[in-house]
């Protein structure tokens, strides 16, 4: 009997979309573009936010060129949204 638990055990394979989607997501939840259930009112954290789309600047500059055009469009478009939410958000 051949034991297969490891290849069903192992975490998805992320991809470069995802792992930004990952940290957009994150830095909405901090600039409480996100609902938390049970609470009326979103907690903003703008230091977390903040090193959050610190990260994905970090990561559009390293790699410039490197990219697909799609996931050039995803990272451009994201980094948008987020630098007018956190200027919304600290307000």
């Amino acid at each position: 009997m051949t034991d297969n638990s490891s290849q069903t055990d192992a975490p998805p394979r992320v991809d470069f979309s995802e792992l930004i989607m990952g940290f957009s997501s994150a830095a909405l939840f901090y600039l409480g573009s996100v609902p938390i259930k049970d609470k009326k009112e979103p907690e903003i954290n703008l230091p977390l936010a903040r090193q959050n789309i610190d990260i994905l600047e970090m990561l559009q500059e390293k790699t410039k060129g490197n990219l697909s055009d799609e996931e050039n469009a995803l990272l451009s478009h994201v980094m948008k949204d987020l630098r007018l939410k956190f200027i919304e958000a600290s307000k």
